[in-house]
């Protein structure tokens, strides 16, 4: 008598070893993973980072990708969903797990920025894209689901090019045809190159803790306080800018309801260049050099900068931006 011996189970190693080197590559994974390269090209190689391929390649991989990636995981067997209802789930969970990834970033020390986003996506994706290749491996090769590349071609092909009919049908399929193509290129144009919006700067300062609260109010001779001081550029253009500190004395005169600067030092002066639709803060320390001080004034020029001749609330005037902070500057206490 003859006893079937069971085949021994193989290990999460294992199934990995067999996706990777026995079992050919599912082709939707490696266009995951090709689209995430072209990606990640288009957001920081100079070149594309600012031509319209940027919005082309970065845009699959907020509305779609990331679910499409968690839905392999969840549902690698064929016959768990057919391709219309992993399309729609792919942008409706991408759409779900976006914003929960930025609102992790929003508690962490690193923030909602470029970077730390377009990390987090691709760690989860290619998380997501590995536990689908093992969960894929796991199971007989008739179960497993894969998107049939070649029979699309071959239907899209009967479709478009039928080898019977009429010469008008093929006709009107290669009009068919030809309409997509520019339907979809529109699109594609649309959303790479939208409509300018409204031109502006944003120019913020934010207190010891990064947020907008906790300013230095109370400033002693010598001692610094560390602040912060953000630029964001919406001009749709590169922009040099020019940040000027000073402290001033404002004097306010009650019978006139007015205010005049007796005296206005600078304190800094730098410049910070910044493409458009990006965001730079830069670390700052506000130190008082002596007393007789109220105001600190932050002043932000484009292009235009004015002569060092043209002072108080001239330069102000003169200024693209302009904030200020109420403080008062006491001697630095003798220990």
């Amino acid at each position: 008598m003859v006893m079937d011996v069971p085949a021994p189970k193989k290990d999460f190693f294992d199934v990995i070893i067999t996706a990777l080197h026995s079992e050919p590559f599912p082709t939707d994974l490696k266009i995951i993973l090709a689209w995430l390269v072209l990606a990640i090209a288009g957001i920081y190689l100079p070149v594309i980072n600012s031509s319209p391929l940027r919005v082309v390649f970065a845009l699959p991989v907020v509305l779609f990708i990331p679910g499409y990636c968690l839905i392999a995981a969840l549902f690698p067997n064929r016959s768990d969903l057919d391709g219309i209802e992993r399309t729609a789930l792919s942008f409706g969970l991408s759409i779900a797990v976006v914003p929960l990834i930025g609102l992790g970033l929003n508690y962490t020390p690193w923030g909602i920025r470029l970077d730390p986003i377009v990390i987090s996506l691709v760690i989860f994706t290619v998380s997501m894209l590995v536990i689908a290749l093992f969960r894929r491996a796991a199971l007989p090769a008739d179960e497993r689901f894969l998107v049939p590349f070649s029979s699309m071609v071959s239907t899209a092909r009967g479709e478009f090019f039928p080898e019977t009919g009429s010469r008008l049908d093929r006709i009107l399929s290669v009009v068919l045809l030809f309409a997509i193509i520019a339907a979809v290129g529109t699109t594609i144009y649309v959303i790479a190159v939208p409509k300018e919006g409204e031109k502006f700067t944003e120019f913020y300062i934010l207190g010891e803790k990064k947020m907008a609260a906790d300013y230095p109010d109370r400033l002693f001779t010598g001692l610094a306080s560390p602040m912060d001081i953000g630029i964001g550029n919406h001009e749709y253009r590169n922009v040099t800018y020019t940040v000027e500190t000073y402290l001033a004395q404002v004097n306010f005169n009650e019978t006139t309801n007015s205010s005049t600067i007796a005296r206005m030092d600078r304190l800094d002066h730098f410049t910070v260049s910044l493409p458009h639709n990006s965001t730079e803060v830069i670390p700052y320390t506000l130190t008082a050099p002596s007393t007789g001080y109220n105001r600190v004034e932050f002043l932000l020029f484009n292009e235009t900068v004015p002569a060092i001749s043209v002072t108080g609330m001239d330069r102000i005037n003169a200024s693209y931006r302009d904030l200020h902070l109420w403080v008062t500057v006491r001697p630095k206490p003798i220990l």
